[in-house]
């Protein structure tokens, strides 16, 4: 069931190696209406953009290994301030504070293993079943209106200069940008290491919360669950490659992301055949399907934030 934690230096290879799977799933996840998520294909396009992203993300992962191995992950409190910047075209994306509020509540569930759908963890995966224990607070909401019908993968939205809203203090606080995003993507985010100018998470308005302009199947608040995984510095459960790997031991290997709800169990064709942890909350499956976190994907989330972490500004003592 375990599986390789990369070494930094094996990190680029990673990427370099996961690229034209990650752009066959985005444009099948379009092609079918599942689940899309940018997240992947706009750090490789980062990676091109700026030469120093991939040091940056080497040392983070050495970090993250280390702390990992020798135990030294958050000291002091989690508490994350939630800046959500609202761009909007059509009264429907200008959402409403319930729903923002909605969206905030899940993240609390599910980063707490408070969510109802908790105790349907099969009994294949108890034992690595994870309560993460970071909470989320709404700190302030910023509107914008605009005249864009959607928006792309390019961060535009996190530019005035370009119609959109800059971040609120990015080191201390979680931007996340609800418009209207185009090609079927649901939302991205930016891992630890990249500019703060350009930090958070972008969701589509279609799947932001669990009312207003929520839509089945991605209504259950999910789709921001995942994303913060990504900006926590969680991996796509299938390592963005055929059996690759999400630098997590306790997750079984994957062929590729899972759509929809899959039967349990669903087991893999990589090494050893395992069965697939398709209720993860990094795989690709529809909201009412995933409900998880595990054990050490916790570890990694919570690396971030101890002392030298990438996200160590966002821990209070």
């Amino acid at each position: 069931m375990k599986k390789l934690i990369l070494s930094a230096s094996l990190l680029m290879l990673l990427f370099s190696c996961a690229e034209n799977d990650s752009t066959d799933l985005v444009s099948a996840t379009n092609e079918v209406a599942h689940r899309g998520c940018a997240s992947h294909d706009v750090l490789l396009n980062k990676l091109n953009e700026d030469p120093k992203l991939a040091n940056r993300m080497n040392e983070i992962e050495s970090f993250t290994e280390l702390a990992i191995k020798e135990g030294r992950l958050v000291n002091g409190k989690i508490e994350i301030p939630v800046v959500v910047n609202v761009l909007y075209k059509t009264t429907a994306e200008n959402i409403s504070l319930a729903q923002i509020q909605s969206q905030i509540d899940v993240l609390n569930k599910d980063f707490n293993a408070t969510n109802s759908d908790f105790n349907n963890v099969p009994s294949a995966f108890t034992g690595v079943k994870a309560n993460v224990g970071i909470t989320f607070v709404l700190d302030a909401v910023v509107r914008k209106s605009t005249t864009k019908s959607s928006w792309r993968t390019d961060d535009s939205m996190k530019k005035s200069n370009k119609g959109g809203i800059a971040p609120t203090s990015p080191t201390t606080k979680l931007n996340l940008w609800v418009c209207n995003m185009s090609g079927g993507i649901l939302g991205y985010a930016q891992f630890p290491g990249g500019s703060s100018a350009t930090d958070g998470v972008v969701i589509d308005n279609n799947a932001m919360g669990t009312n207003g302009s929520a839509s089945a199947p991605f209504n259950l608040g999910r789709t921001a669950t995942h994303e913060v995984g990504h900006w926590m510095n969680l991996r796509h459960i299938w390592g963005d490659a055929t059996c690759g790997s999400d630098l997590v031991n306790d997750t079984p290997s994957h062929n590729t992301a899972n759509y929809g709800c899959p039967s349990f169990p669903h087991y893999s064709t990589c090494s050893g055949t395992p069965i697939e942890m398709t209720m993860n909350y990094m795989d690709y499956t529809d909201d009412a399907c995933m409900y998880m976190f595990s054990n050490d994907q916790k570890s990694r989330m919570l690396t971030i934030f101890a002392s030298g972490g990438a996200r160590n500004t966002f821990a209070q003592p």
